[in-house]
């Protein structure tokens, strides 16, 4: 469950918080601003298939690993992308979008790969399902919060903080003996 829980708090800061900050606190008109999450999420799409094959190559608990890390460094990019104008902004989407796709590649394999065999499923769908819950329910009021009373930055502390969790959880995760072929 820890292990995902950075996936989703960064799907939902920039897809709910950011549309939300951008418009009422960032002057975007709703419009404007969702073209521009338009236009990022094909980074996402993009980068799903790219990040699973590269999983299977390298071994989708690393990849994850890697992609927490490259989430936690863009934690302490986000306030200054986020706040820095259209191009800011636009380079905020853009990567926010990329690494949220490079997490969504390996997700579901390599949470399968942590279960034996004869609770795969239950195993998968239960740390799946509390990871969004922990993760992403929580996300878009915790980054206004912290926003209005500290500034983007507090956000983008907040990410990396998810980040270094995930990447911990990861790091201490057993593939199941059954995986191991």
């Amino acid at each position: 469950m820890f292990g995902a829980t950075a996936t989703f708090v960064i799907f939902y800061l920039i897809n709910l918080f950011s549309l939300s900050w951008a418009t009422r606190e960032l002057g975007f008109a709703r419009q404007d601003f969702l073209t521009l999450q338009m236009f990022a999420v094909l980074f996402f799409a993009a980068l799903i298939p790219v990040s699973a094959q590269l999983a299977d190559r390298i071994g989708g608990r690393n990849m994850l690993i890697i992609a927490s890390l490259l989430l936690f460094a863009f934690g302490f990019a986000f306030g200054p992308l986020f706040g820095g104008g259209r191009s800011g902004v636009i380079a905020y989407l853009v990567i926010g979008f990329t690494l949220t796709g490079i997490t969504y590649g390996p997700l579901g394999s390599t949470l399968s790969s942590l279960f034996p065999t004869a609770v795969r499923y239950t195993g998968t769908s239960v740390a799946f399902n509390l990871a969004g819950i922990l993760g992403g329910s929580f996300a878009p009021s915790i980054a206004t919060a912290l926003a209005r009373d500290h500034g983007l930055p507090a956000v983008g502390y907040y990410l990396s903080g998810a980040a270094l969790i995930s990447t911990v959880a990861l790091v201490f995760a057993r593939v199941s003996p059954q995986q191991q072929d």
